[in-house]
């Protein structure tokens, strides 16, 4: 006990002896056996009672009594007791003959008997107390479940009855006011206040009439039929009304801060409104927000509502029919914001292009605008800067207009998405480059990256294939065609109904058609508007109706005029004359070529001369053939490669020069490029010796 002073300790060998020890006669023991276990029971004190009155199955301590510690196991408790060396409290048991002793094998025997049935007690008592707190965990949870999805549901009607007074607010206070004040005073119209709180009243009247006192009706039957969902079934379809709200709500933002700056009295009504108690502090735009946030809050609580609802109730399907309908209701209303940024947008562009207003059309779709560079079939290096603006149906190219008020852009050609096609351009002089062919005009534009002319490309496709999955005409049409017809040649379907892609006429030197040089006083270029080949005056006076141009007279070649006039040509003279080796036209060689690329020959002077186009056929891999441009129909000269060696660089020299010997004749070229230098001398060596050519072919 807590003051007195410890006692000298007993020795451990009086162990076995003092089990049968009392205390100045008042502290007796009794052993008995029972099921093979001795049992020790102690009478204390009443002074040292209190130390040893404990429950069932726990360690009884006495306080103050000092070491050793003895182990006492009985019925009720095993007592660890700490026992003094005194002679006034412990006696031998010799002293009291009366007192029956005790074996010490059989005690030690008993209390290691004790000890196995007091563990398997425990266990068995253990195992039964986490059964039963299992039992009441679950219990507890389920309880929990019910408890959340009765708080969500009270969450639901509560926000239920606070929109509702908000609604109240817009319907029946800012609009009832403003509307009253627009027909007596007339200082501002009616249709701006109609127009600002578009069909709130029709909102208004479904929340307050149907849904809310179906919602409440269902929460004070709770305890009987505790589910939500089929209620929301019922009335989830009708929430797809505010689309027109929220399609309008930008528009009607615009108009009260427009009117609140022009009207005094629309100022002060609405800012008379917003001192009164109801409104909270808050202006008339923050309370137009909440019918545009609250679908988005349904959609919250019954997603939260379904995660706490068991898998096998009753509500279940209901809810997710209803989460379904309640999805697509928000999804209307993003869709009616899209369709409102969609309108705004092709507002914004009628006003740069100052088009009428057919234009801006609800069907109308702006996928892609942007610059482009567009190159030009008249000069070799001139560029101009174009803008274009792409939409669901057409593609308007466009030509920027410096102003500083009006339109922006002024429209040069509408190329409908009906035919149209677009193709990558491989041409070295001007990369990032891409076509866009219409019935009305063709375009070779260039963008200022890989990506952009990609991105172009992609876009435009997009478009294409849309608008011919819309049109079942179309199909049908192609459908319906024999095999005979499909085979016929592209050229012959399209010639006169589709805007041709006209030939540079950097790329030529000479008539197309009877291969004449061109100059500029008595033979210049002019193109087929059939074909898009540049030819001279005398093969292009021909004139005749072409359909993609609204049937107008158009200047046209002999061969096309021959085609779409349904006369036959003469050729008796051309089968006369036989086709002599430079007749072949460049762009057939280049297709189907070993190798080709511009060069430029250096004169015995050491003057390097203009470019030429060099090329180097598969089908007469010995013969080098030199042309003026790239699209030429005649060569001007031809090389016979065989018995020539290519001479490699010397020191001092051009680093893109090479040269072709034989006997005492020095051919010197100069390529575009080491690159290109190498390709050649590599591909000539080749063809020269008869070595490796079909290699090359890759």
């Amino acid at each position: 006990m807590v003051g007195m002073k410890p006692a000298p300790a007993l020795h451990l060998q009086d162990q076995r002896s003092c089990h049968t020890g009392i205390l100045d006669n008042t502290l007796t023991t009794k052993a008995q056996d029972i099921s093979q276990a001795t049992v020790l029971q102690w009478k204390q004190p009443k002074v040292h009672r209190e130390h040893f009155e404990k429950k069932s199955e726990t360690k009884q301590v006495l306080q103050g009594f000092g070491s050793p510690r003895v182990e006492i196991p009985g019925p009720i408790c095993r007592n660890n007791l700490k026992m003094k060396d005194s002679p006034q409290l412990f006696k031998h048991s010799a002293k009291h003959p009366e007192t029956p002793s005790v074996n010490s094998e059989d005690h030690w025997r008993g209390l290691q008997s004790f000890r196995k049935r007091l563990s398997t007690m425990k266990l068995v008592r253990r195992d039964t107390t986490l059964s039963t707190i299992e039992e009441s965990t679950k219990t507890a949870t389920k309880e929990t479940n019910e408890e959340k999805l009765f708080k969500i549901s009270q969450e639901l009607l509560d926000t239920e009855k606070a929109y509702v007074s908000r609604l109240h607010l817009l319907n029946q206070v800012f609009y009832a006011e403003l509307l009253a004040e627009a027909r007596s005073g007339g200082s501002f119209p009616e249709d701006v206040v109609k127009q600002i709180f578009s069909n709130i009243s029709t909102i208004y009247q479904f929340h307050s009439q149907f849904f809310l006192p179906d919602l409440q009706k269902r929460m004070d039957e709770w305890a009987t039929n505790p589910r939500i969902g089929d209620i929301l079934q019922k009335l989830a379809p009708f929430l797809k009304m505010y689309g027109l709200y929220v399609r309008g709500f930008d528009k009607a933002m615009d108009l009260i801060n427009i009117w609140m700056e022009k009207s005094s009295q629309f100022e002060e009504v609405i800012l008379g409104i917003q001192k009164r108690g109801i409104c909270g502090n808050l202006s008339l735009q923050h309370h137009m927000l909440e019918p545009v946030q609250r679908i988005p809050r349904y959609e919250m609580l019954l997603k939260d509502y379904l995660s706490k609802l068991p898998a096998g109730s009753v509500d279940r399907p209901d809810a997710e029919r209803s989460l379904t309908i309640i999805s697509e209701a928000a999804k209307h209303c993003n869709a009616a914001i899209d369709d409102m940024e969609q309108l705004e947008k092709l507002w914004e562009v009628y006003e740069m292009l100052g088009m009428d207003e057919e234009m801006v059309d609800p069907s109308n779709k702006l996928l892609k605008e942007g610059a482009v560079m567009k190159i030009s079939f008249r000069s070799s290096s001139s560029c101009k800067e174009r803008h274009l603006f792409l939409f669901n149906n057409m593609l308007l190219y466009c030509v920027p207009k410096f102003s500083l008020a009006g339109p922006r852009f002024i429209v040069r050609t509408r190329l409908d998405m009906d035919g149209m096609q677009v193709k990558e351009l491989k041409d070295a002089q001007f990369p990032h480059s891409f076509l866009v062919s219409g019935k009305l005009r063709t375009l070779e534009l260039q963008a200022r990256s890989q990506d952009e002319m990609e991105a172009w490309i992609k876009a435009c496709q997009q478009a294409i294939d849309q608008n011919e999955k819309k049109t079942e005409s179309f199909k049908a049409a192609v459908s319906s065609m024999s095999e005979d017809q499909q085979r016929v040649p592209v050229k012959g379907q399209e010639l006169g109904k589709r805007a041709p892609q006209w030939v540079r006429d950097n790329l030529v030197s000479m008539c197309m058609r009877c291969r004449e040089p061109f100059n500029a006083i008595i033979r210049r270029r002019h193109h087929c508007r059939a074909c898009g080949y540049v030819v001279c005056w005398k093969c292009s006076d021909y004139k005749t109706s072409l359909e993609y141009d609204e049937m107008r007279l158009n200047r046209v070649c002999l061969e096309c005029y021959t085609l779409l006039e349904g006369q036959t040509k003469k050729k008796e003279k051309e089968e006369r004359r036989r086709r002599g080796i430079l007749e072949k036209e460049a762009a057939e060689i280049s297709g189907q070529s070993l190798m080709c690329s511009f060069l430029q020959m250096v004169d015995k002077n050491g003057k390097i001369g203009a470019k030429s186009w060099f090329a180097i056929s598969k089908d007469e891999p010995m013969i080098l053939y030199m042309y003026t441009a790239p699209q030429d129909v005649r060569a001007q000269s031809t090389i016979p490669l065989l018995g020539y060696e290519v001479k490699e660089l010397l020191p001092g020299e051009n680093s893109c020069s090479f040269q072709l010997v034989q006997s005492t004749q020095v051919l010197t070229f100069v390529a575009e490029s080491e690159e290109h230098r190498e390709l050649w001398v590599k591909t000539i060596h080749q063809v020269a010796h008869g070595q490796g050519l079909w290699p090359l072919d890759d």
